[in-house]
C-alpha cells in the first residue's frame, strides 16, 4: 500500500459506530427516515443519508423507472463508506421498476452479492413484514398517494399473495375535493386526519387482519404541530383499531433492525415490538 493511500476495507476498529445504516430517498423530498430511525436506535447505531438526484424531477412513476439504476450507485457508495445495511425510502420504486415481487427480491440479493451490503427497499419490506406476521387480508390507507401510485402498491401486494379488501387515498375517503388539494399539503396533514382516515378504512374493511399506510405521510402531531410520520402514530392507532397497523416506514425500520440483529428503543407498535 502506498504511503498516501487509505486502507481499502473497513475493519471494526475503523468504524464510528458498531452498526452503520445508509438511507436514500427520492429527489425533492426531505426524508425524516434517517432522523426517525436514529431516534429509536440504541447509541451504537449511526445513520447517514444520500438523496437521489434526478434533474427536473416531477414525482412521476416513469421517472422512477428510468432512474432505478441510481440505487446501484447508492449501495456502492454506502458500501465503500462502511455501511452495514442500506435502506431505500420511497414505496413506489418497487412497483415502478416493473420487476415484480420476485424480481425485486432478486435485485436486492444481487446488490448484496455485488457490494457486500444488504439493501432493503420500503415497498418490499412491507411484503416481508406481512409475511412474517402470517396475515392474509389487509386494507390500505393510501393517504396522499396519487391513484397510479397506490394502485401500483395494491398490485404489488396482490402479486405477493395478499387479499386487499380496501384501498383508497384521502380524496377517495372524502377528506379533500381533489388530488391537487392533497398535493398542495406537500405530504403534511392536520393531526386529527390520521385517526379519522384510519377509522374510515376500518369501517370499509372490518375483516382485515392488518391496516396499512402507504408511503411516508406526515401529520402535525408533534410538539408545536411538528409533522410526524406513521412511526409516531402506530401505538395510538393500534389501540384505537384493535389491530396491527403497518406502514412503509415502520416496515423498513423493522427490516433494518432484523438485519442488524438489534432491537429498537421504546415501544412503537406490534411489528417493531416483535423483533
Amino acid at each position: 500500500m502506498a504511503e498516501s493511500e487509505m486502507p481499502g476495507s473497513w475493519r471494526p476498529e475503523h468504524k464510528l459506530f458498531p452498526y452503520q445504516v445508509g438511507f436514500t430517498c427520492p429527489p425533492h423530498d426531505w426524508d425524516a427516515a434517517p432522523s426517525d430511525f436514529q431516534r429509536i436506535s440504541p447509541p451504537t447505531v449511526g445513520v447517514h443519508g444520500w438523496m437521489l438526484h434526478v434533474p427536473e424531477y416531477r414525482h412521476r412513476l416513469e421517472q422512477r423507472t428510468r432512474n432505478f439504476d441510481l440505487l446501484d450507485d447508492f449501495v456502492q457508495c454506502m458500501a465503500s463508506n462502511g455501511a452495514d445495511v442500506c435502506g431505500q425510502v420511497g414505496s413506489n420504486w418497487v412497483h415502478a421498476s416493473g420487476k415484480g415481487v420476485n424480481g425485486i427480491r432478486d435485485y436486492c440479493r444481487h446488490m448484496e452479492d455485488k457490494y457486500g451490503v444488504p439493501l432493503h427497499m420500503a415497498g418490499y419490506a412491507l411484503v416481508e413484514a406481512l409475511r412474517e406476521m402470517n396475515v392474509e387480508k389487509v386494507a390500505l390507507n393510501a393517504v396522499y398517494h396519487w391513484p397510479d401510485w397506490w394502485r401500483g402498491t395494491v398490485g404489488f401486494l396482490e402479486e405477493a399473495g395478499f387479499d386487499v379488501l380496501y384501498a383508497g387515498n384521502f380524496t377517495d375517503q372524502g377528506w379533500f375535493e381533489s388530488q391537487q388539494q392533497v398535493n398542495e399539503c406537500r405530504w403534511v396533514f392536520d393531526a386529527d386526519l390520521v385517526s379519522r382516515s384510519f377509522e374510515y378504512v376500518a369501517e370499509q374493511a372490518p375483516d382485515a387482519d392488518v391496516y396499512l399506510a402507504n408511503g411516508m405521510a406526515n401529520f402535525r402531531t408533534g410538539p408545536d404541530g411538528q409533522p410526524q410520520r406513521m412511526l409516531h402514530q402506530t401505538p395510538m392507532l393500534e389501540k384505537l383499531l384493535g389491530k396491527p397497523v403497518v406502514a412503509h416506514d415502520t416496515a423498513l425500520y423493522w427490516r433494518l433492525f432484523k438485519t442488524l440483529g438489534i432491537r429498537p428503543v421504546g415501544e412503537h407498535g406490534k411489528l417493531l415490538g416483535s423483533i
